[in-house]
């Protein structure tokens, strides 16, 4: 069956001025948990905007480093890692429930995100944190990573991830960000990738070759200097193609 319905996410209360846009144009929101960026004021304005807007809300936990926003790799033990991540979802869910409002996924953020993806003990540490928090929070995560796989090994739903506006390498990872390809920065470009993503149709890698990335959630940066000029081209250019964006926790129809 192709599919019919895709989620946009977007990482916010990161301090971002974009985003209220954002929230107008995405179903789920990844809310900063307190360690790269945010703190409790910051979550609990966002979870309201995200809650009047009937956006679903999500952890958005990441390295303790603000230094360098949470993307610089910080190598830790697995016991340190299921701490940090543990931490960070009790403190957004507690805000939540204070809110009358409830979180339904968790996506690492920055370093720790591209880390845990290509690192089993990591992601490992990553889905008990989750799933000791609440079994039925949903593990975002890279599409067809490591991640997404110790999710599943730890009995949790997971949502396989694209991004719109990332380079991907021919293996069906994120280019670094230290590399000079590693944004896509037409809109034209990262339009096309979206739409490719969600609907299962293959996407030029890095070295050209195709390859087709299936997921269930594409993410929208909202730090770029393009940030609301892309969101408002991909979300259009989904509408037109009869996508219906809801959060995957009410998609129901793939």
């Amino acid at each position: 069956m192709s599919r019919t319905v895709i989620d946009l996410n977007a990482d916010l209360g990161e301090g971002m001025a974009t985003d209220e846009a954002l929230l107008d144009l995405v179903s789920s929101a990844n809310v900063a948990c307190g360690a790269h960026a945010g703190d409790a004021r910051t979550m609990h304005d966002t979870v309201r905007a995200a809650q009047a807007r009937g956006v679903a809300i999500g952890a958005h936990p990441g390295f303790e480093d603000r230094a360098h926003f949470g993307r610089r790799d910080m190598h830790l033990a697995p016991e340190e890692a299921y701490a940090l991540v543990r931490l960070q979802i009790d403190a957004l869910r507690t805000v939540a429930h204070d809110a009358g409002a409830r979180v339904v996924h968790v996506k690492p953020h920055g370093a720790l995100y591209t880390m845990a993806a290509r690192d089993a003990v990591l992601s490992g540490a990553i889905a008990r944190a989750v799933h000791d928090a609440d079994p039925t929070l949903v593990l975002v995560g890279l599409a067809s990573s490591e991640t997404t796989r110790a999710g599943t090994r730890a009995g949790l739903a997971v949502a396989h991830e694209g991004f719109a506006d990332r380079r991907y390498a021919p293996d069906g990872t994120l280019v670094p960000r230290t590399h000079a390809a590693a944004l896509l920065t037409d809109v034209d470009d990262a339009v096309a990738q979206a739409i490719a993503l969600a609907t299962g149709t293959p996407i030029a890698t890095l070295d050209g070759a195709p390859r087709t990335i299936r997921c269930d959630t594409i993410c929208l940066h909202g730090d770029g200097p393009h940030a609301i000029a892309f969101a408002h081209a991909i979300r259009h250019a989904l509408d037109a193609a009869g996508l219906r964006v809801a959060p995957f926790a009410r998609m129901g129809d793939t």
